[in-house]
């Protein structure tokens, strides 16, 4: 998996690079076939002293789906945690949906492979009426 990291408006530094590898790192344990994530952290203005100056953005491409998540906060490192939280949510659906659509896709094949009764060869059928008389 890789984690391309971007920031605006501060300076990347080694601590900021660990921290997000940390928070999102763990992804790659709980998700098969992640392909990259793209993670854009940084400070939405430089006027500002106060409130939700702080931005994280999380950018996960699936095989089959993408996934996007955001936070403003007044710490970065609040942001990020926000971002792993809300990620975490999303990666939860993402697999709750695969799940229920292969087993949609068995119950559909079941019901396709079934056999009728009245498709069975006619020894099947006398044997079974042979076993339910035998047990009267």
């Amino acid at each position: 998996m890789k984690i391309t990291i971007k920031t605006t408006n501060i300076d990347l530094t080694q601590d900021i690079k660990n921290y997000v590898n940390e928070k999102i790192g763990w992804v790659s344990k709980f998700v098969e076939g992640v392909i990259e994530v793209f993670v854009e952290v940084g400070r939405t203005t430089y006027h500002h002293q106060s409130g939700r100056i702080f931005r994280a953005e999380v950018n996960m491409r699936l095989p089959d789906k993408v996934l996007r998540v955001e936070a403003e906060r007044k710490d970065l490192k609040l942001a990020i945690d926000e971002v792993k939280d809300k990620l975490q949510r999303q990666i939860k659906k993402y697999k709750r949906g695969r799940k229920a659509r292969s087993l949609r896709g068995f119950r559909v094949l079941k019901k396709f492979l079934s056999v009728t009764p009245s498709a069975r060869r006619p020894e099947e059928k006398d044997i079974s009426r042979r076993d339910e008389e035998e047990g009267n």
